[in-house]
């Protein structure tokens, strides 16, 4: 990136430059600029614009003073000189750790650049003393001089030095440095205002660097309902007695289903604007009296959940079927689940289903052995669902505990539900949350080894062990259905990558696991902010980009994220771990496999070694100047909406048109997407 150095301004003269959109980013002289302290407050506080605070010790006594106060408000990174007194430089190390401040060590020559060697030593020395970041600038009094500092490179971690010459014989080195890889280099506003010999203006290196390449130049998108917590809400509302009123509510193909569900139940279901009300049935076993077949559209999520109501909710077996991808997905460990409370599940024979995969033939019907295979639809699901205790893994993932969470009040006994390898939690304190609104009460508690006692990280969490009372019935509520995390992430981003992206209607305290987005784009560099909203957490969110970095992140509680996740990965310099790729398995597609081959088409390193995946990314300004941007082309969507949506992001990146066989897919979660998409 373009880092722009600012000096000798008062706070509203640096104020109309950040907020011109002229630069991307700004170094701030605090010794060179006139700034009171509570002037110091408001700027490092209230930018989007990524800041340095840098303030030389030679050039002001109350530097450290001022650097610290630059961090306390949120200064995106704080540069320290080597030549800082030990003192100094712990306080300030300790000051950026406690605030999430990146530490910057510089050195500074003026009159030579050293032998190899000694820059070799300076490198080292700067990673000794906490640089996060490395700036080391000499000056060239040859062509030798920038040829030695550019060889510092080969010894640096990508994205962790800043390297380049003073003097005219030095200016080249300054775009060189991008091209090798710097996180961003300096320029001056006007000539007039050069910090040092042989700066460029920020226009002369915008031109330099970017050329015709068009950045985001920011937009605000509303986000549509959460199909996590419509999808809970429409069943509970459909199974309570009296009428309900769901708000917030967006058309998308899992939503539509879950509405078409609640009909079959025997709810009355109407829609005006986004506002749903529905009439519920007073759900008790056996209340669904005759029906024999439930349709659950191509919603995974939906047919888990009901697969334990329809053991408890019918009087008879009833058979479940889906449509498209979801034929072909199976229900991990559905068998042994259902069976720890009674349940039997019969599986059609199908093109997915052989024996060879562990059924065996019984008439029409197709017998499971759960020790050898999952469960595909169409399959029967034949009750009653019957109440006590049941030890069950969690590997599989959140959805047809949910299920049970559901179903099991509904029984006429209590019910001990312990589930042991969690996967997915936030999911399922979704859907107790879900329930509680509508008058269903149950006790949970997490398990856990000392990190996870000192942390409270789900991550970390080894068991859950859910207490249910049984013979409780739903009662109707009014309920908001939150905004989705989930289509926001491809926004946010975006933003975080390619230039600037609002988007509106989330809530920032959501149990949604896909808030986790924020969490990750900040972790990987991102600058992120949230604006005033009607209440302290449902203000927009804006990301900008900003200098990125390789993360390491377990999106095991999350995996919807990974494909856009993968992404990002692809434009951070650097090898980035993404742990999770097991839960990828049985979506859509294979998600895993389907993020290895986009990757490895658009020219990105990727490995998938058991669970984790490993992307070697690079910064998209060192893309652009060396030609290394994603290779464009065609490309499969595998009917899979998370892809089309890492594909569309990516294709920002891309050197020529990526071309996607199938993008209408996204209507299963997020039908405007396409849409909202053109509109950055």
């Amino acid at each position: 990136m373009i880092c722009t150095s600012i000096q000798h301004k008062e706070l509203q003269e640096i104020l109309d430059i950040l907020e011109g959109g002229a630069v991307e980013m700004a170094e701030i002289r605090l010794d060179r600029c006139a700034l009171e302290e509570e002037d110091i407050d408001l700027l490092f506080s209230g930018s989007d614009v990524p800041l340095i605070a840098t303030c030389r010790l030679a050039e002001e006594s109350q530097a450290p003073e001022l650097l610290e106060r630059a961090i306390k408000a949120g200064a995106k990174y704080a540069d320290l000189e080597m030549e800082a007194p030990a003192a100094i430089g712990r306080r300030i190390r300790e000051a950026c750790r406690e605030y999430g401040t990146v530490l910057i060590r510089s050195y500074h020559n003026f009159t030579e650049t050293p032998p190899p060697a000694v820059l070799k030593s300076i490198l080292e020395r700067a990673r000794q003393f906490g640089g996060e970041v490395i700036k080391i600038v000499t000056t060239a009094t040859s062509k030798a001089d920038p040829a030695r500092v550019m060889e510092l490179y080969k010894d640096a971690a990508p994205g962790t030095l800043v390297a380049f010459c003073m003097g005219e014989e030095g200016r080249e080195s300054r775009l060189e440095a991008l091209r090798q890889g710097a996180p961003f280099t300096y320029t001056c506003l006007t000539e007039e205002e050069a910090t040092a010999p042989g700066q460029w203006t920020t226009a002369q290196m915008k031109e330099a660097v970017y050329g015709g390449f068009r950045f985001l130049p920011g937009c605000t998108l509303p986000m549509p309902s959460s199909k996590s917590f419509a999808q809970r809400a429409i069943v509970a509302a459909a199974l309570s007695s009296g009428t309900s009123h769901l708000s917030g509510y967006t058309p998308c193909g899992d939503n539509e289903s879950a509405l078409a569900v609640a009909r079959a139940l025997g709810a009355s279901v109407q829609l005006d604007g986004n506002l749903l009300t529905i009439n519920g049935i007073g759900a008790e076993p056996g209340v669904c009296k005759g029906l024999k077949e439930l349709h659950t559209g191509e919603s995974g999520f939906l047919t888990r959940l009901m697969v334990p109501l329809m053991a408890v909710l019918p009087d008879g077996p009833v058979r479940v079927t889906g449509e498209k991808t979801l034929l072909k997905r199976p229900l991990a460990d559905a068998h042994d689940i259902m069976a720890a409370f009674g349940v039997r599940l019969y599986p059609e024979s199908n093109n997915n289903v052989t024996k060879n995969q562990g059924y065996e033939q019984a008439g029409n019907k197709v017998v499971l052995d759960a020790r050898k295979s999952d469960c595909y639809l169409p399959m029967t699901v034949s009750g009653p669902l019957i109440p006590g205790r049941a030890d069950i893994s969690g590997k599989g993932g959140s959805q047809l505990i949910s299920g049970l969470l559901a179903a099991l009040p509904l029984a006429e006994g209590k019910s001990t539900l312990y589930v042991h390898e969690p996967k997915s939690i936030p999911y399922l304190f979704i859907t107790m949350d879900v329930l509680k609104k509508f008058g269903i009460k149950m006790a949970s508690e997490m398990e856990g080894g000392e990190d996870f006692l000192e942390t409270q990280d789900w991550g970390l969490c080894t068991a859950l062990n859910f207490k249910i009372k049984g013979d409780q019935r739903y009662r109707a509520a009014d309920f908001a259905i939150e905004a989705d995390w989930s289509g926001a992430a491809p926004f946010l981003t975006a933003g975080a990558i390619f230039g600037q992206v609002e988007v509106e209607g989330l809530d920032t305290q959501s149990l949604q696991a896909d808030i986790s987005i924020m969490d990750l784009l900040m972790d990987a560099g991102a600058s992120m902010s949230q604006l005033e909203g009607n209440t302290p957490s449902n203000g927009p969110i804006r990301v900008q980009r900003a200098p990125l970095n390789a993360f390491s992140t377990d999106l095991n509680n999350c995996p919807d994220l990974f494909p856009m996740v993968a992404v990002l990965a692809a434009f951070c310099p650097g090898e980035s771990h993404i742990l999770g790729v097991e839960r990828l398995q049985h979506k859509e597609t294979d998600r895993a496999a389907a993020i290895e081959k986009m990757l490895t088409q658009m020219g990105v390193p990727v490995q998938i070694v058991e669970d984790e995946m490993t992307v070697t990314g690079m910064g998209l300004t060192q893309r652009i100047l060396t030609g290394k941007l994603l290779k464009g082309g065609k490309f499969p969507s595998y009917g899979d909406h998370r892809m089309v949506m890492a594909l569309k992001v990516a294709s920002l990146g891309a050197e020529s048109p990526v071309e996607i066989d199938d993008t209408s897919c996204v209507a299963k979660s997020f039908p405007t997407f396409n849409e909202l998409f053109n509109q950055l």
